[in-house]
Order: C-alpha cells, then sequence, then structure tokens
C-alpha cells in the first residue's frame, strides 16, 4: 500500500473502534415494505418511501414510455443540449402543485443546496443556519463567501438575538432551516421564523425534502401546513423521498427561478436528469394531487406507532412526523440493536456521528402509507423482544 493514502487506513481503523464505520444493505428486490436485503426476506422501516410510490406501477409506466419517446440519457448539461420537454413538464407541474410561480430541479436535492445556497450570499453577507440543519445545507454555506451564524435548534429567541445583533452589520442576510428536520422527526416553528424574517428583511430558504408529501394539504410541504406560501422566499425539496423517485428542486418567484437557471453550477454543468426518472417524478406528483387517502393512511400509522413505542418506554425524542428515532445513545449498543432487529426480520439501520450529535445514536424509523397494522405490530414486537433484551427498555 502506497503511504501517500496510509492515512486512509488509519482513519478507518480508528472508525471500526469508534464503532463508525457504515455497513453496506444491498436490496435484491424493489423499494417496498417487504424486500430482500443481504439475502433475507425483511420489513423495511427505514426507507424514506412514505407514500410508497417507488415501485408504483403508474411510475414505472411513466419512466418506460419515456425512455421509448425520449431514450435513457439527456446527453447534456440543461443550458446546452440537455433540457428536454418532459423537464419542463415537470418544472411547470411542480409549480402548480407547489403554487409558485415557477421553479427549477436538479439531479438531487444535495445538488439543489450545495449549488444555491452560495449563488444567493456572497462577501458583505450574513447566513444564518439552525445547528441540526441537513449536512448538504452545511455544505452549501462552506461553499460561501458569506460570514455565518449557528442559532439553537428550532430557538426563536436564539435567533433573534442573532438578527438583533448583526443585521446592520450585512448587506444581505439569509435565514436557512429544515422544514422537518431529518434525523429528529421534529418541525421547524415556521410561523416564528417568517415573522422575525419580516422583522429584520431578511431572505428566507427552508429546505423542505421530508415535509413533501407528508405535511400539508396533499403533502404540499411545511409552508402550506403552516399557510406561510407566501412568505417563504425560497422552498427546497427533493423528488428522492415521498415521490418516491430521486432529485431536487426550488421552487419560488420567476426571478428567483430565472436567477437560479444561470448562476448554479449543478444546474449548469451536470447533465440533467434522465428522462424516464423526470418522467417518473412527473406522475408522483400528479398522483399526490389526485389521492388524499395516502396521506391518511400515512398519518394514521405515524400516530399508531409512535404511541405504541413510547407505552413500551422508548425514547423517541420530540419526534412530531413519520420519522421517529429510538434513541439508544452509545454507537456499540446501537449497532447491536439494529443487527438483533435484522435476525429477527426488521431492517433498520444504525445511525450515528456525524449524522448525529455524538452520545445521540439511534435507530431511525420511518413508517409508511403502505405499511399495514400487521407490518407495524410485527415491527414493535420485534423492537420490544430487543429493547428489553439489551435493557434499552
Amino acid at each position: 500500500m502506497s503511504t501517500k493514502i496510509s492515512f486512509m487506513k488509519e482513519t478507518l481503523e480508528q472508525m471500526e473502534r469508534d464503532y463508525l464505520i457504515w455497513e453496506e444493505f444491498v436490496l435484491e428486490g424493489p423499494s417496498e415494505t417487504w424486500t430482500i436485503v443481504n439475502g433475507k426476506r425483511v420489513l423495511v422501516m427505514c426507507s424514506n418511501n412514505y407514500l410508497g410510490l417507488a415501485n408504483h406501477p403508474r411510475l414505472k409506466k411513466a419512466a418506460i414510455e419515456a425512455i421509448e419517446k425520449y431514450g435513457a440519457g439527456s446527453g447534456s448539461v440543461r443550458p446546452i443540449a440537455g433540457t428536454m420537454k418532459i423537464h419542463l413538464e415537470l418544472e411547470q407541474e411542480m409549480a402548480k402543485y407547489k403554487r409558485k410561480e415557477a421553479s427549477i430541479t436538479f439531479q438531487s436535492g444535495f445538488a439543489a443546496n450545495m449549488g444555491s445556497i452560495p449563488q444567493l450570499v456572497d462577501q458583505g453577507d450574513l447566513i444564518i443556519s439552525d445547528e441540526l440543519n441537513h449536512g448538504s445545507i452545511i455544505d452549501g454555506i462552506r461553499l460561501s463567501r458569506a460570514e455565518k451564524r449557528i442559532y439553537g435548534h428550532r430557538d426563536v429567541s436564539s435567533l433573534e438575538k442573532i438578527l438583533a445583533t448583526e443585521a446592520k452589520k450585512f448587506r444581505r442576510i439569509l435565514v436557512v432551516t429544515d422544514g422537518v428536520f431529518s434525523m429528529d422527526g421534529d418541525i421547524a416553528p415556521l410561523p416564528e421564523i417568517v415573522k422575525l424574517c419580516d422583522e429584520y428583511n431578511a431572505l428566507l430558504y427552508v429546505d423542505d425534502a421530508h415535509g413533501d408529501g407528508v405535511l400539508g394539504e396533499n403533502g404540499r410541504g411545511i409552508a402550506n401546513h403552516f399557510h406561510l406560501e407566501d412568505k417563504v422566499d425560497i422552498e427546497m425539496g427533493t423528488f428522492s423521498k415521498a415521490f418516491g423517485c430521486v432529485g431536487g428542486y426550488i421552487v419560488g418567484s420567476k426571478l428567483l427561478c430565472d436567477y437560479l437557471r444561470n448562476k448554479v453550477r449543478p444546474y449548469l454543468l451536470t447533465g440533467s436528469q434522465p428522462p424516464p426518472v423526470a418522467a417518473a417524478c412527473l406522475e408522483a406528483i400528479k398522483i399526490v394531487q389526485e389521492d388524499s387517502s395516502l396521506f391518511t393512511k400515512l398519518w394514521d400509522n405515524t400516530r399508531y406507532f409512535k404511541k405504541s413505542l413510547q407505552q413500551m418506554g422508548f425514547d423517541i425524542g420530540q419526534s412530531q412526523t413519520p420519522i421517529t428515532p429510538i434513541i439508544i445513545g452509545e454507537n456499540k449498543t446501537t449497532k447491536e440493536f439494529s443487527k438483533m432487529l435484522f435476525k429477527e426480520g426488521v431492517f433498520g439501520v444504525p445511525i450515528y456521528y456525524p449524522m448525529v450529535p455524538k452520545g445521540k445514536a439511534r435507530i431511525r424509523t420511518i413508517v409508511t402509507a403502505v405499511h399495514t397494522k400487521e407490518d407495524l405490530d410485527f415491527a414493535l414486537n420485534t423492537f420490544e423482544k430487543v429493547g428489553k433484551a439489551l435493557k434499552v427498555i
């Protein structure tokens, strides 16, 4: 082994000692409630497939038809020769769904955040970010030349203190928050944040990746949930969770989207979504607008599952959404918990630093609209059995 890369071996060995190595799980079939993972049939309790659309027949049909019409790939970046009619149809439908003037789509939510945030601020500006914001937001902030401040998680008084102290020192202020926080399942106090942004003339950027398809009317997200759609300047989301596909988007004014089309590097310099992907995303948006029963079932399942876990004595934090963490604390115990679950037929992966703070390792569970009560009872019985065996409860 070359001495040039020996640091990699040393780092991985230390991570192994700290129980921080990620094990790779391989699905051998579609993303469904029950599927084959690493050769074993298991109940999936950790997917972001909130509405069960990832293997929906209408999405598959739309993707196949798009391949026949447009081919497998776009062949270029969006501004050169990579914009196909299906991309424009997707953006028009997303803007309609979100009740905004316009939208712009990206290859992933990560690309949307990492590419857009640096273009909204520059030297002489300030970004204020919730301390538990997603890593893609953090990387976007790092790529900007603006100064940054971090406010306490969902702590409006902390945000207000920063604004009161710093606002007059900077040309432009951008406040950034997740809508639904991906590891804890809690919701940003959007009405209070909007009020402060109005008071201090700050731009508001909301990453609603986990609010899409979950909160609001037919899953229109956190801004719709709080009736604040006209108060969020930049709303970002993904197609990789409730919509069952992959990709990212931003919705807002036509001016905003025109600006981003001409400034954001992942849009300008990366190949556009393959047409079957764009077509599947488009079909997913149509489905969620047609069928409200998916949301009813999602929330019925969520309430039942949370209540049962709490009655067993598990620590589920302050979750307000289908994301329900079972907080264990130690990495070693959490990894053992996951292994025992898998042996019993439940797929729930361990989550630890840097995805969550040190000492807050957990099994992050997510129920979906397509879990049956029998599925949930099987999972709950298994969690209880393992929890008692490891003295977690």
